[in-house]
């Protein structure tokens, strides 16, 4: 727990100080009491029981009056909350590697079942946009709460060429932000395989275009963002298109977490097809760089078992959060229902006669 007005802690002194003004009064109270000729009498016709409950409800007051004080403070701290409307983009490879037989039957199907599963498992409070990502990134479903688009869009998975992780996901933070500007070719606008096909523009005009396309962005924490996160899953390692640090520095700008997924054996499996051959071996350190960089987390899975359990882990994480909350709205309810049985008790207790 912290403070936000930290200096009105002070006040809290003023209890010791109603505790010693209750103790006065009590004193004086018995210094003008009646006097018994039998003080035994006395004790015995109050009984143990009147005696104790007749402290109750200063004791109570006091209480209050603390919990009202420290109210003044503005406590904050970090609880575990249900989480508001989410917004998830799940980015997924569908590079020829993701034909690896090293996950039975291949990595592609097996990347789908556990998908199909994360879908059946998702909080209701969660829509779900969906972008593959190969040579270049697509958007195989807008962002939806309907449970059959979101496996339809699953299927629709094809294998491609190369891998633009950075492109994947770039196209995933647009999705987050449509308002945004951020525009994939933009991004990409210096590469030869952008430019390709295209009017020759000079390098300097082009990134001065790609500027102008995106609205000026104010960097935030990274992590703070709350309404929405993305998934990445790969299977290997970038050939073509932005660096996926720099896409990830542009989800760290606008606090997107991002959540990598490395899907695969760590030591690889031989493709081949058509006559050519490749070796497709995970790219572990960058996908824990992106985690790191936007403040997501990096899992590792070697099975269909392992992601969907990481998909069941995530599913937890979007359902509930951890946030940091201030308490000084509970704690005034709890100084008010303190005070109320205070006085309800006394005027119980020790109805006042004429």
């Amino acid at each position: 727990m912290r403070f936000l007005w930290p200096d009105l802690l002070w006040l809290q002194l003023l209890l010791p100080l109603l505790v010693a003004l209750y103790f006065y009064a009590l004193a004086r109270r018995k210094k003008a009491a009646i006097r018994y000729a039998s003080l035994s009498l006395a004790k015995a016709a109050m009984g143990p029981g009147q005696r104790l409950r007749r402290h109750i409800p200063p004791l109570l007051f006091l209480l209050a009056t603390g919990a009202a004080l420290l109210a003044c403070a503005r406590p904050t701290a970090t609880v575990t909350l249900p989480t508001d409307t989410l917004t998830v983009v799940l980015a997924v490879d569908v590079s020829r590697s993701m034909q690896a037989a090293d996950i039975a039957p291949n990595r592609l199907v097996a990347a789908q079942m556990a998908a199909k599963r994360f879908i059946s498992e998702l909080p209701s409070n969660v829509r779900l946009g969906i972008v593959s990502f190969a040579g270049t990134a697509a958007v195989v479903q807008t962002p939806t709460d309907n449970r059959q688009d979101m496996v339809d869009a699953i299927d629709r998975f094809q294998l491609q060429r190369a891998t633009a992780t950075g492109s994947g996901l770039i196209l995933a933070l647009s999705m987050l932000f449509p308002n945004d500007g951020i525009d994939l070719e933009s991004v990409i606008f210096e590469t030869p395989s952008a430019r390709a096909g295209r009017r020759a523009v000079p390098l300097d005009q082009a990134a001065e275009a790609a500027k102008k396309k995106q609205k000026p962005l104010q960097p935030v924490l990274p992590g703070s963002y709350t309404s929405g996160t993305i998934i990445l899953l790969s299977d290997g390692r970038r050939t073509t298109g932005p660096d996926p640090l720099d896409a990830a520095r542009m989800a760290a700008e606008r606090g997107v977490r991002v959540y990598t997924v490395g899907f695969g054996t760590q030591q690889g499996a031989p493709i081949g097809d058509e006559g050519w051959s490749f070796f497709a071996r995970l790219d572990e350190p960058t996908l824990r760089a992106i985690a790191q960089m936007t403040g997501g987390e990096y899992f590792l899975a070697s099975s269909e078992a392992d992601l969907s359990s990481v998909y069941r882990n995530l599913n937890a994480k979007f359902s509930m959060e951890r946030k940091e909350t201030e308490l000084s709205a509970l704690l005034s309810a709890a100084a008010a229902i303190l005070l109320t049985m205070a006085c309800v008790l006394s005027l119980l207790w020790y109805p006042r006669t004429r």
